[in-house]
């Protein structure tokens, strides 16, 4: 069973070891992983989608939200989400078969970013199953290289204002020092932006 955890982490170096060497440790293979910039100053967001059974991820998220770096953490997968992934397809085409190619790419609102003379390089966002049905159906053209981001996922907007990891924008973070997400990382030694 696959599950899709949001979490929300200062911006030093090593927490994208010290987050996947825990899952490693538990024995969990993930799936995906995406990492960027959130909203707030000095915080990343990571979202990591783990195959795993329901008590086994709670207690890998209970693990997680002790590590010092980790302000927070939430399992979504039983939110209602917008989730999204973005593919790079390198197909090879020939003279006689690009026009029937750029006629899937259409149909999945897709876009050509590059043209070669033996290939194209398609891109694509979406749902997972999106991007798979667009593979699938380039592949008998012949599939010459593929990259995926791997998912990243938001809670739905709602009339409460839920926000996939409960912190909003104008939220103030304590960590366990009790200073604020910007001071810590105004004091962190060494600190540079990337997690």
């Amino acid at each position: 069973e696959q599950h899709t955890i949001i979490a929300l982490v200062q911006d030093r170096p090593g927490v994208l070891t010290r987050v996947a060497g825990l899952f490693r440790r538990r024995g969990f293979n993930i799936a995906s992983l995406a990492v960027g910039a959130s909203e707030q100053k000095g915080l990343s967001r990571l979202t990591f989608v783990v195959t795993g059974d329901q008590y086994t991820v709670e207690q890998a998220t209970r693990h997680l939200e002790k590590l010092i770096d980790v302000v927070k953490v939430s399992n979504i997968s039983e939110e209602d989400v917008v989730a999204r992934e973005l593919a790079l397809i390198k197909v090879r085409t020939t003279p006689t078969n690009r026009s029937e190619i750029l006629e899937i790419i259409n149909l999945f609102r897709a876009k050509v970013v590059d043209v070669g003379t033996l290939s194209l390089v398609v891109e694509t966002t979406g749902e997972e199953e999106k991007i798979d049905a667009l593979y699938d159906l380039l592949r008998p053209f012949g599939i010459l290289e593929l990259m995926r981001t791997g998912r990243v996922a938001m809670v739905r907007g709602k009339t409460g204002g839920r926000i996939s990891d409960d912190v909003g924008a104008d939220a103030v973070i304590m960590g366990r020092n009790g200073a604020t997400a910007e001071q810590a990382v105004d004091s962190a030694p060494g600190h540079y932006e990337g997690v």
